[in-house]
């Protein structure tokens, strides 16, 4: 995964309100929302900022030039069909398209309208299982040609990645995503090249009518995130003085999409740290767990490369002390190494020599 910008692609059934969700995302009508299949051919590709109220404080501070929020990359995958493993409805192009992205949203329909086709199912539950059953395929096939690979080349496999491949193999034929074959990081370093469609992070996002916007989630589904498409596109179409009102009247506190981006965040174990000058106040996307070089490198490569120190401060005391000044006087400033692992919300100077 790319570590300052993550991708996420928008999958599910055609008809389901994939674009109408990417038109949402955008803020504006940027992919074809019409009713029928493989109305997208090429994925629809849009930069979305991450609200973080976060930023709006540290401007005000610094009085910066620019502000640069982080952003998601969303692809809107064209419609996937039953079959889809096999080549129908442009299927596989489809699922190349998909192995490109960090991590899914698979849009579910979860919406009466007879004047929108329902293509190949008839229950959330269905639209689920024909996804999944295209998605195992696709990446069992995979697994197949690299067992027949290994077994021509028995010296070039290693113990590690023979058992990652037996693990995938039974967990794929058993119907089973491959996010459930319990690998360990050791194998699944070994088996990153094949770029498994079912290895990825899936959240599943319920598109449901406005009538049942406070509905509670459905027993016997996957645990997700119900959202309206049609009713956040239009919410984003009105002046932006009206939208607290508007989404009140829904009984709305935060939006679907903000919701949906914070999600995608914490799915992926995503966290944010801050920097802040006079030319720019910026976030910037890393994996949890990642050490200050790391950090620094998602800047520019050469800051990990010539990484010295960090000087770090929570963003709750800059905001509260009015930037790093007070901080430093009252000793809230932390010089940290390369050991350090980087919290949300940190704000950040990074030392370095190249």
């Amino acid at each position: 995964m790319s570590s300052s910008t993550l991708s996420i692609g928008i999958v599910g059934l055609p008809n389901v309100g994939k674009s109408t969700l990417f038109n949402a995302l955008l803020k504006r009508q940027a992919a074809l929302a019409a009713n029928y299949p493989f109305a997208t051919i090429e994925p629809n590709v849009g930069i979305v900022d991450v609200v973080d109220y976060r930023l709006n404080r540290l401007a005000e501070i610094v009085k910066p030039k620019q502000i640069i929020p982080a952003v998601v990359k969303f692809y809107d995958i064209a419609g996937l069909v039953k079959g889809a493993s096999e080549g129908e409805g442009l299927g596989n192009q489809f699922l190349s398209h998909i192995r490109e992205v960090d991590a899914i949203v698979h849009l579910v329909r979860f919406f009466d309208d007879e004047n929108v086709i329902r293509a190949g199912s008839v229950s959330p539950k269905d639209d689920i299982e024909i996804i999944n059953t295209e998605l195992i395929l696709a990446d069992l096939a995979v697994v197949e040609k690299r067992t027949k690979r290994s077994e021509r080349d028995l010296k070039a496999r290693s113990f590690v990645e023979t058992s990652a491949i037996e693990k995938l193999y039974r967990t794929l034929s058993a119907g089973k995503l491959a996010i459930n074959a319990g690998l360990n990081e050791e194998e699944l370093v070994t088996v990153k090249d094949l770029n498994l469609l079912t290895l990825k992070s899936i959240l599943y996002v319920y598109n449901i009518s406005e009538k049942n916007i406070s509905l509670p989630m459905q027993e016997g589904l996957p645990e997700g995130l119900y959202l309206c498409a049609s009713l956040e596109f239009e919410i984003t179409q009105i002046p932006k003085e009206d939208t607290v009102e508007f989404m009140e009247a829904y009984g709305m506190k935060v939006s679907g999409l903000d919701k949906l981006i914070n999600k995608g965040y914490e799915t992926l174990g995503l966290q944010t740290f801050l920097t802040a000058g006079p030319k720019e106040v910026r976030a910037w996307t890393v994996k949890k767990g990642s050490k200050a070089p790391e950090a620094a490198g998602v800047i520019h490569t050469d800051f990990e490369r010539g990484f010295i120190s960090a000087e770090v401060v929570s963003f709750k005391d800059y905001a509260e002390n009015d930037g790093i000044k007070k901080c430093k006087e009252k000793g809230l400033v932390r010089m940290e190494g390369k050991e350090y692992i980087m919290r949300d919300g940190d704000v950040v100077e990074f030392n370095f020599s190249v």
